[in-house]
């Protein structure tokens, strides 16, 4: 079996680029700058090929992790001979565009401009948040949506069928509710997929693949997480949201699901102590205390115990009756303290240590 990024790319490439290839470029079609952007094993790389195979441009690829001054004149040189020699347009790929810094990001918009290539940058961070306001303005930004169950077993199927790129000519056999289990523990990324199923077939002695060998393999996988990017915050968004919302299942998920994904457990007992602030407040007092108690469980005895802690004030806090009276008062104070300069104290509000001062009123 062929590695599989060329396997992904490959078939895409060949099985479905006539088409599909032509429906993309004309999609695609005047767009200098593109962002592609999406979780890892989505097909920001296969997408990209495939726009480059339909419009016949010739495909150049560098990884930001790796390249640098001289790689990218290099590309840009190259570009430039192709528009000469051949007549044709280049397509110069950025995987993990992200890494590169502003300067470096600054240095393509010449050569985008004069038409030297078209520039896909391939990204799993926010473009948002880490792709500078001058290349974001030239482009377009496209999300990538990660696989679902049937899509992933579809892409295994295609793998197991394949006697020119995959395991065809091997004759491995895959029951369905196989497939499902290895489909689920890809999480979404086909390029997981595929490298669990060449796991798979290499342990395997028997070309009837058995649930044992299967469950070796695909049990016991991290869900995706990415400490730090959106991952990150969009789950500690839907525990907060599902404290809010009075859904305790929902919220002892959440706290699971970032458990599970590496999150600093401290990190979340912070967060709990804001929410019985913030969303339950004086309609319950009881709550920070819990909050407070589950926090210093985590800090004295660690996993599991602190974390069983932080589990029972997650749900009483999602039972509780919420009051955010407090938090909006606050904030509303705030303001006016900000915006209204250094108002006089009223004389009724002074302290008045003296005879003469309370004589005088305060």
């Amino acid at each position: 079996m062929e590695t599989v990024q060329t396997l992904v790319d490959e078939q895409a490439t060949l099985n479905f680029g006539g088409h599909l290839a032509l429906q993309l470029v004309e999609h695609f079609a005047g767009n200098a700058v593109i962002f592609l952007h999406g979780d890892l094993g989505t097909g920001k790389t296969t997408l990209a090929r495939l726009i480059a195979h339909g419009s016949g441009a010739c495909f150049l690829s560098l990884s930001a992790v790796l390249a640098g001054v001289k790689e990218i004149r290099q590309s840009v040189e190259q570009a430039k001979a192709v528009r000469q020699t051949e007549n044709r347009a280049t397509i110069l790929f950025i995987d993990e565009v992200h890494r590169f810094n502003k300067a470096q990001q600054d240095a393509f918009l010449p050569h985008v401009e004069d038409g030297t290539f078209v520039f896909i940058g391939a990204t799993t961070e926010n473009p948002s948040f880490e792709l500078n306001n001058a290349l974001l303005s030239r482009a377009r930004v496209y999300v990538l949506k990660s696989l679902k169950v049937d899509e992933l077993e579809q892409v295994l199927d295609n793998a197991l069928a394949d006697k020119e790129r995959g395991l065809g000519s091997q004759g491995f056999q895959l029951a369905p509710a196989l497939r499902q289990l290895v489909a689920e523990a890809a999480d979404g990324d086909a390029r997981r997929a595929l490298n669990l199923l060449e796991i798979i077939t290499d342990l395997s002695e028997e070309k009837e693949i058995s649930r044992k060998v299967v469950e070796e393999v695909a049990t016991g996988g991290v869900r995706r997480f990415d400490k730090g990017g959106d991952a990150f915050y969009d789950q500690i968004s839907a525990l907060h949201k599902s404290v809010r919302g009075s859904a305790p299942d929902a919220a002892l998920y959440w706290f699971a699901r970032m458990l599970d994904g590496g999150c600093d457990p401290l990190y979340i007992a912070r967060r709990v102590v804001r929410m019985a602030s913030e969303d339950i407040g004086n309609a319950d007092p009881r709550a920070l205390t819990l909050a407070l108690g589950a926090w210093e469980t985590q800090e004295r005895m660690g996993s599991p115990e602190g974390e069983l802690a932080i589990a029972q004030a997650v749900a009483y806090l999602a039972c509780a009756p919420k009051s955010n009276a407090v938090y909006m008062a606050f904030k509303k104070a705030l303001a006016v303290a900000k915006s209204s300069g250094s108002l006089e104290i009223p004389i009724h509000l002074r302290n008045a240590p003296t005879k003469l001062m309370k004589e005088l009123g305060w």
